[in-house]
């Protein structure tokens, strides 16, 4: 494994909606961790998604998919919107692309509110979404398509982040209805027998999954998931973990550059009102410090800011229960002056469990 650049490379793609609110402040925090560690960080704004459609006719232009490509890390704003729905080629398929262009297989989800601590990690570029389709006037089909190399890379990644956490691990399908989850659970459970036998393994269907999850997320610690499911319940996890608006990600491939961004979508109705939430955001950065520039220190640092702004009631609207209501740039410039007042900013989480980058750029 090699080292990431002296000067990383973070390809920043805004997006649409309140993409370029949110960006902004992430890069404010970029820029403030670079001062207070003492690093260079070079940020590359690109068009991606309907801003690049109506650049470029294509939501995934070849010049940007070459950047990407050169880059150390991807941070992403949201994309999509109804301006775009009678585009030929929608926003939504530039992001479906750059996750396949870059192999960003391990979609790392984490969730920390009270007393839930977890982290789903949904498979990213298989099953019905990559699948083969057809669309007739009275009849559709998307195809669900899972091998045994997809299901063990993926499972590996909750298997070494459980080792990190608390040994524990939940596998989510439907195996009574579907072949795909026959052969997820038994692939799943041969690597867990082989390779990871210190490891606790439970299954459940995702059906009464979705119950647990809602009424008694605590139990919990790494879900395991394919890609439909995780992409169903990872929301329901970020929900009752407190909402959209603080629900970062990580999409992770077997070399770099990985991809993080905020869970919520564009929100096209808040955009330009200064009401969009930049903390999914500015989590989305901690992860790429932590998983993609091999800085925890930085993403340790981080995460505290967050948590100290919270802590204060620091937020947008949809994070306040009566009280000021704070806009997109105050929380942001509050998440810098959080990280500017302490200079042991990430002690607390110095042994974290969300940590652990697995790969490097070679």
């Amino acid at each position: 494994m090699t080292e990431t650049r002296p000067t990383p490379i973070v390809a920043c793609l805004a997006g649409d909606g309140i993409g370029p609110e949110v960006m902004a402040e992430a890069g404010r925090v970029i820029e403030t961790v670079s001062e207070l560690f003492g690093i260079r960080v070079r940020q590359v704004h690109l068009p991606f998604g309907g801003e690049a459609i109506d650049r470029h006719n294509d939501p995934f232009p070849s010049h940007v998919r070459a950047a990407v490509k050169a880059s150390d890390a991807v941070l992403l704003g949201a994309v999509g919107g109804p301006r775009w729905n009678a585009s030929p080629r929608r926003p939504e398929q530039g992001l479906l692309d750059l996750r396949k262009e870059l192999d960003a297989f391990a979609n790392l989800r984490p969730v920390r509110h009270m007393d839930i601590d977890l982290m789903v990690v949904r498979e990213l570029t298989g099953g019905l979404y990559f699948g083969a389709k057809t669309l007739e006037p009275d009849r559709a089909m998307d195809m669900c398509t899972y091998d045994r190399p997809q299901i063990e890379r993926v499972a590996r990644w909750a298997f070494r982040l459980a080792r990190r956490r608390s040994g524990r691990v939940v596998s989510v399908d439907k195996q009574n209805v579907l072949a795909t989850s026959k052969l997820w659970r038994k692939v799943v459970s041969e690597l867990h027998e082989a390779e990871y036998p210190d490891l606790e393994l439970t299954h459940e269907l995702v059906d009464s999954f979705a119950m647990n999850l809602a009424t008694r997320p605590g139990r919990y610690d790494v879900i395991l998931t394919e890609n439909l499911f995780g992409d169903i319940l990872s929301d329901l996890a970020a929900a009752v973990g407190g909402g959209l608006g603080i629900a970062p990600s990580a999409s992770l491939g077997p070399e770099a550059p990985g991809i993080f961004e905020p869970v919520h979508g564009s929100a096209p109705d808040i955009a330009g009102q200064s009401e969009a939430n930049p903390i999914a955001m500015i989590m989305s950065v901690a992860m790429m410090f932590t998983h993609g520039l091999n800085r925890r220190d930085i993403g340790r640092a981080i995460t505290a800011a967050v948590d100290s702004v919270l802590a204060d009631g620091i937020a947008t609207s949809d994070q306040v229960s009566g009280g000021r209501v704070y806009a997109t740039w105050e929380v942001g410039q509050a998440v810098c002056d959080a990280l500017g007042h302490s200079s042991t900013a990430g002690a607390e989480f110095a042994e974290h469990p969300f940590e652990g980058r697995l790969v490097t750029r070679g």
